[in-house]
């Protein structure tokens, strides 16, 4: 018996093309998701502001999953009332996992005095500067500068990578490698949310859930590790993330919007209802 499925994906390089970010060779299988009325969890280490600009392009009106597994922002009524205690800010109910910024801030000061010189954060770059990095514009790169749980940094020397984030660790805050930064955040990832939001679905609709997760690099591991069909699309140049080694990953002949595209094309006419 087919399960109602839910897909959940990464942006940056896989939902969206790295350089550009689009999703343009995406959209033969997002059409599919919206015609067979599948939801689309964005999950991403993009801030909220970010993630809402995403979801007016694609015209998605889903939960999201932001600053790698900080907190979920659910649409205010998606859910029926009673099934969790969220916070509220207008037009979502929001439900935290992360450490507030204020105190990711706290334990990188600790950590540039530890390690003098080696670590730059996201809060320290001007605004051309972050439009440098990652390539967006400007308006879109104040948006990423709009952190609430989680702070992205450059370390100059990655022999130290071990002994940052062992510091982090002591201070209960964990230390991942995205897809242009590593990211500071505190006791929370991708996957504890995903799982969160895929026990609501159960409970909402009644029935078993099936669920896809897409992603492209290891910040990606823990929501590949809490779905039913984990996916890997190849990143920039062709190859897969060697960081990512899951039983049954499901390997999606092609980078970054156009794997996605075939991963999606060719899995959800198997699985869904």
């Amino acid at each position: 018996m087919k399960r109602r499925l839910v897909v959940f994906t990464d942006l940056d390089g896989t939902l969206l093309d790295h350089f550009t970010y689009s999703f343009a060779a995406a959209e033969p299988a997002l059409r599919l998701l919206l015609h067979k009325d599948i939801p689309l969890v964005l999950c991403s280490s993009k801030t909220r502001a970010e993630i809402e600009v995403v979801r007016a392009a694609l015209g998605n009106g889903h939960p999201f999953i932001a600053e790698n597994g900080g907190a979920v922002f659910i649409p205010t009524g998606y859910f029926p009332r009673g099934s969790f205690s969220p916070g509220r800010i207008p037009g979502y109910d929001v439900v935290e996992f992360g450490t507030p910024y204020t105190g990711i801030l706290e334990v990188f000061e600790r950590l540039k005095e530890r390690f003098p010189g080696k670590l730059r954060g996201f809060h320290e770059l001007t605004k051309g500067e972050v439009a440098g990095l990652t390539g967006l514009v400007t308006p879109a790169a104040e948006l990423a500068r709009k952190r609430e749980y989680d702070e992205p940094f450059l370390l100059s020397d990655e022999s130290l990578l071990e002994a940052v984030r062992e510091t982090a660790r002591a201070s209960g805050l964990n230390i991942v490698r995205g897809g242009r930064f590593f990211h500071l955040t505190g006791d929370n990832d991708k996957g504890r949310c995903a799982k969160f939001l895929l026990r609501l679905y159960a409970e909402s609709l009644r029935q078993p859930v099936d669920s896809i997760g897409v992603g492209d690099s290891a910040n990606d591991l823990p929501l590949l590790r809490a779905v039913d069909h984990p996916v890997l699309v190849r990143k920039p140049g062709g190859a897969y993330d060697p960081s990512v080694s899951l039983r049954d990953l499901y390997l999606a002949p092609g980078e970054g919007p156009a794997g996605w595209r075939a991963a999606i094309l060719d899995l959800v006419p198997r699985l869904a209802v």
